[in-house]
């Protein structure tokens, strides 16, 4: 199957039912192929975490609520 970046923006599911259905999806984007979309195979999210950008969990070791800490982060500063 092959579909445009249009058509991927517009019909993301039907794309991705294709790519269910075992059928790869070849990406076009101004008429040159850019790249295929495939079913994942994986064992599920275990996978995927190994392969993760190494700044991913960059707080996992700080203590406290990391929710609070960006909240307070992102407080208005006061000029002097």
């Amino acid at each position: 199957m092959e579909a445009t970046m249009r058509d991927l923006r517009l019909h993301t599911a039907e794309v991705l039912a294709a790519t269910d259905r075992g059928t790869p999806v070849v990406i076009t984007y101004r008429g040159k192929a850019r790249a295929v979309l495939s079913r994942w195979l994986g064992n599920g999210a275990s996978d995927v975490a190994k392969e993760r950008n190494p700044a991913f969990g960059l707080w996992r070791d700080r203590e406290g609520d990391v929710e609070e800490e960006v909240r307070r982060m992102r407080q208005p500063r006061e000029l002097p």
